[in-house]
């Protein structure tokens, strides 16, 4: 296929284009910074700055996984209004981008978040639980809600509300290691709210699943079968590390230093990849110790 990737030099995105390369995917890029991305990525991807330099192209496919990271900067209103147009600006373009075409593309798998679903404290969670209203749960919507104007052009449309993405080389992972290394770990707060997750392998082969799953569309929660709470993932972290991880960080500590933005750490949901499964996707990685021993013991 001929894919239209978003996002493609991200953590996700390097190793999605490396993946669907290898498997014979001819793939054009959007990109702020092209000369950067071509440093990043495999030679052979066309690399572009913008969404609308792609009518001439005519993609089969397209994977948005762009959007600055929630947890980059304390959530001032203008750094909530800089995540909202970080994700609907170019998701909206590419909208237009599929309005413009002669020829549609036949899907897009457009990026979401567990924090579509907001606090669900010990609930189980699949894609029908009613979401509980917060910033980050409105922040998906919205995302969500753009990505589905593709419909309106005969294209389908499959959301990947994603967990934690775990790997070597960046993500989360990266800025835990450090401190767990040292035997400075710990939970946050309590410790029970439930931390949703997925290797990045995983995610990267969920998403060519549903590129070429003619019948799937709308949400499907992007983690692995097994979550773990924040204390269960802290464990088990420090265990793989063979360090302990004795210092938790205090709730009201996290709510002075972070503000709004310590829910992402304080709260959490149950979320179980139910509609991936029946549709037949196995997961590489179910459980967090398997996915720790493949990442840690490179």
């Amino acid at each position: 296929m001929r894919i239209l990737i978003t996002g493609g030099s991200g953590f996700v995105g390097q190793l999605l284009c490396r993946y669907l390369q290898e498997r014979g995917h001819a793939l054009s890029v959007v990109s702020r910074s092209p000369d950067k991305a071509r440093r990043q990525l495999p030679s052979g991807c066309d690399i572009r700055q913008r969404v609308l330099d792609f009518t001439d192209t005519s993609p089969e496919a397209i994977v948005n996984l762009a959007g600055e990271s929630i947890a980059g900067r304390r959530w001032s209103e203008a750094q909530k209004q800089r995540l909202r147009e970080s994700r609907l600006t170019i998701t909206q373009d590419l909208v237009t981008l599929c309005s413009k075409l002669p020829t549609p593309p036949e899907v897009m798998v457009s990026g979401s978040a567990m924090g579509y679903y907001g606090d669900q404290a010990r609930r189980q969670v699949d894609e029908d639980t009613e979401p509980h209203d917060e910033f980050a749960h409105r922040l998906c919507a919205e995302w969500e809600a753009a990505a589905r104007g593709a419909e309106r052009y005969g294209v389908r449309v499959a959301l990947l509300r994603t967990g934690l993405v775990l790997d070597a080389g960046g993500g989360a992972l990266q800025k835990m290691l450090p401190a767990f290394r040292l035997g400075l770990g710990g939970r946050m707060g309590k410790g029970q709210q439930f931390m949703p997750w997925i290797h990045r392998l995983d995610l990267v082969r969920s998403i060519e699943f549903l590129l070429r799953e003619a019948a799937l569309e709308g949400p499907f929660n992007g983690s692995a079968p097994h979550p773990v709470t924040n204390a269960e993932f802290t464990r088990t972290l420090a265990k793989h590390l063979q360090r302990p991880a004795l210092i938790p960080a205090p709730a009201p500590l996290l709510r002075m230093a972070l503000g709004e933005m310590s829910r992402l750490l304080l709260t959490g949901a149950d979320m179980r990849p139910r509609r991936l499964e029946e549709a037949g996707f196995t997961f590489v990685y179910p459980t967090l110790d398997e996915a720790l021993s493949a990442i840690l013991g490179r």
